[in-house]
């Protein structure tokens, strides 16, 4: 039995690690021309993501980069210089390398109605034409923004994954978030999908938000699975009122405090295994013949802005609005604002604002983070290996603190470091010891939002 009230002390500031080093690294001391160049001499095959940033209104929780409009005038606009930052990238990238991912994210990609998101596709495989038979194509998407005529330009072209985002369907919750979706929207869209024959569908649920108790989001996760979706993706809601004006609305002391969520998440690890969904990483479950237990079996599960993936082995390329794209020793991220992304490539510039390279030290930190993330253990032979280092020495520090801090829920023997079941649920507080940067932020509370 976990002592809920022992583990409210490590509930602190902390990354996610979708990336490492994080965003607060990126600077503009990152050139343009050390982009471009990366872009140019690359070889790998080629993970594409495509950034439509509007929605119709404001969902309270949400973190993402988002422009709520109702001008269809501005969204017609920015398809335009869409692109034209497909053009310029055209001008640098081999767009006939292989892609063998593509994923659309937002803000609402269907807020665009089924003609513009033809245009879309139609704009991407003019110039990328080199996709693999097996690509990974897919969407995020808000059912209640969903129809057949999208589904039906979506099947034409190939989109073989949905990811419904739900986060709850308690009706008081979803008032306070400003999101009202009833079941029946999302349980219409899920059959539009399964009827346009997409194999593999994604919920999207959040635990940690206003008035959510462990009792509500048990009755949300039974909802859930009489969906039968193939993956779930359970999230910490991320507060950050300092970054984001909407959160304001929320009263705090209706937030669940830490041993509430600890409870909602424990509940989750074991409702879902027990109704046939596996855990994979530290918020994805799916069922056990899903791709990504292969890759978490062969080592090739990789973790990034978009989640987990199969795909570890491409080079990221972020198109449009805020996109982040990654390759082996940089991540690159585009203008937040529109009018910053227009007047570069206005310019015949790719809107790249700022990014980081990473040193030989971050590369072997990324590797070491990224396993324990996704895997929830490391293989120490393979590290020193890999990056050509003594890892005992070199970590020597980082290992002691680890000991002192997080014995009881490691395992560490002479090649492996293992992470037990109830150290998942701090795998974001583990992963701390090896961040080399946490020193520069820790003392800034409104660095990251609380690991629980």
């Amino acid at each position: 039995m976990i002592d809920f009230n022992k583990f409210v002390k490590f509930s602190k500031p902390g990354p996610r690690y979708t990336s490492y080093p994080t965003a607060l690294e990126f600077s503009d001391t990152f050139s343009y021309d050390e982009y471009t160049n990366r872009l140019k001499n690359g070889t790998k095959p080629l993970s594409l993501y495509f950034h439509l940033p509007f929605c119709r209104s404001a969902c309270y929780f949400c973190g993402c980069n988002v422009t709520y409009t109702t001008n269809e005038q501005k969204m017609a606009r920015y398809l335009d210089y869409l692109e034209r930052e497909l053009d310029l990238l055209s001008q640098i990238l081999n767009t006939k390398r292989e892609v063998v991912q593509m994923h659309f994210g937002g803000g609402t990609p269907t807020y665009y109605n089924a003609k513009s998101l033809e245009r879309v596709f139609k704009a991407i495989r003019a110039r990328f034409s080199n996709f693999a038979k097996d690509a990974e194509i897919s969407c995020e998407i808000d059912p209640r923004f969903f129809n057949k005529e999208q589904m039906s330009v979506f099947r034409a072209n190939g989109l073989n994954r949905i990811s419904f985002g739900v986060q709850d369907f308690d009706e008081k919750v979803q008032r306070e978030i400003h999101r009202i979706q009833p079941f029946e929207i999302t349980q219409n869209a899920v059959q539009i999908a399964r009827d346009g024959g997409i194999k593999s569908i994604n919920t999207d649920l959040i635990y940690g938000l206003p008035y959510q108790s462990p009792k509500s989001f048990a009755n949300t996760l039974k909802t859930a699975l009489s969906l039968s979706p193939d993956r779930f993706a359970i999230f910490n809601y991320a507060h950050v009122p300092w970054l984001k004006k909407s959160m304001r609305k929320f009263d705090e002391s209706t937030l669940p405090n830490p041993a509430s969520k600890l409870e909602i998440l424990k509940y989750t690890m074991e409702f879902l295994p027990n109704n046939g969904y596996k855990m994979i990483g530290m918020d994805h479950y799916a069922r056990p013949d899903d791709e990504l237990f292969g890759a978490l079996k062969n080592g090739t599960l990789h973790r990034n802005f978009q989640g987990y993936t199969t795909k570890g082995g491409a080079d990221l390329i972020g198109i449009g609005l805020t996109s982040i794209g990654e390759g082996d020793d940089y991540y690159a991220q585009n203008f937040k604002d529109l009018p910053s992304y227009e007047n570069a490539i206005d310019s015949g510039r790719l809107p790249n604002a700022k990014g980081v390279l990473l040193s030989a030290e971050d590369r072997l930190r990324k590797a070491v983070i990224m396993s324990l993330m996704a895997n929830f253990n490391l293989d120490i032979n393979a590290i020193e290996n890999a990056f050509n280092v003594d890892f005992f020495r070199h970590f020597s520090a980082e290992l002691e603190l680890l000991k002192i801090n997080f014995g009881e829920f490691v395992e560490l023997s002479g090649d492996k470091i293992s992470v037990n079941e109830t150290g998942i649920l701090l795998i974001r507080n583990i992963a701390m010891c090896f961040d080399e940067y946490m020193v520069r932020h820790s003392n800034n509370a409104q660095s990251f939002s609380k690991t629980l």
